[in-house]
């Protein structure tokens, strides 16, 4: 599947559940930006990595009017484990297993690994203005840096 949501349009409003249970949807961010990014898996390194980059700039994000959103595929528990193991701050949320946000996106995809095909999450990260418009993509994700760049962005927009 190909990304089928780019900078202008409206980031669709598919639920996702966060670690206790309940859901949250992109329209309940509406009023202030957005940062949601895909990551593959919880307490892998570069996951791990991002994870804490944006935990770590957390409250400048949140002085530049930007909430926060990771998501990966992971269940709500093994977030709740992660979040504890390294003190993560950045809310995390849980994509649904099939038709989920990261699919309708594309970031939710084949990949190749070895030879070996399987379906994982690709490294994407969305920056969303307050109206719920996708402002800025970013694809194919290097973990270093990419916390503090996005800031920016978020700053400027």
């Amino acid at each position: 599947m190909s990304d089928t949501a780019d900078v202008g349009d409206l980031l669709p409003d598919i639920a996702l559940e966060r670690p206790d249970g309940s859901s949250v949807r992109p329209s309940d961010f509406r009023g202030r930006k957005l940062v949601i990014f895909f990551y593959p898996k919880d307490n892998t390194p570069g996951c791990t990595i991002e994870n804490k980059d944006f935990s770590e700039l957390q409250p400048q994000f949140e002085a530049a009017g930007t909430d926060l959103l990771g998501v990966s595929k992971d269940p709500p528990a093994k977030h709740v484990k992660f979040t504890e193991k390294h003190g993560l701050t950045a809310p995390l949320a849980t994509d649904a297993e099939t038709a989920g946000l990261s699919d309708v996106l594309g970031v939710w995809d084949q990949k190749s690994l070895y030879g070996r095909l399987f379906m994982g999450m690709k490294r994407t990260t969305y920056l969303i203005d307050a109206e719920g418009r996708i402002a800025r993509v970013w694809h194919k994700v290097k973990v270093k840096g990419h916390a503090a760049e996005v800031l920016e962005a978020a700053k400027a927009l």
